[in-house]
């Protein structure tokens, strides 16, 4: 998610149907600066507690969970349960290392179309299917080396 201006943050908050406070967008602002890393909220409070000193942990958490509600953000579930927030709300989906407790970010249309087919396949009623989000769950092979996925061409 690239940078967004205040303008832009506000705007979006606006769009969503909830009030531009300063909380809210300073949160916000956070949430899109630490894009990628799947923040906590106690790691967007400590990112905000120096230049706001009056926000407090439970705003932080409220505010969050209003924004994933409006779809502004998403959340994300570690395998212990802890919710995360991820700022990018394309259909996308993750890999979870249960060591380093890191997320990682992956996007493939292959992967989707064959859930597509699966399920057309197995004739799910009354669900309508919006998208997919799958969470592969496991442990790093080599903790100093980053996750990676790669698409192999056909």
């Amino acid at each position: 998610m690239q940078n967004l201006t205040r303008d832009e943050l506000r705007q979006r908050l606006l769009t969503c149907g909830l009030k531009a406070t300063h909380q809210r967008i300073v949160v916000f602002e956070a949430v899109t600066e630490l894009h990628g890393h799947h923040p906590t909220a106690e790691d967007v409070y400590q990112r905000l507690k120096p230049a706001n000193p009056s926000i407090s942990l439970g705003t932080v958490y409220k505010t969050l969970d209003t924004f994933a509600e409006t779809g502004l953000i998403r959340r994300v579930f570690s395998e212990e349960g802890s919710k995360r927030y991820d700022g990018n709300t394309l259909v996308h989906s993750h890999i979870y290392c249960s060591n380093t407790k890191e997320i990682v970010d992956f996007d493939d249309p292959e992967l989707d179309q064959l859930l597509t087919e699966f399920f057309s396949r197995r004739k799910l009623s009354n669900f309508e299917v919006k998208g997919f989000s799958v969470q592969l769950s496991g442990n790093k092979v080599e903790p100093e080396k980053q996750i990676s996925i790669t698409r192999v061409s056909k």
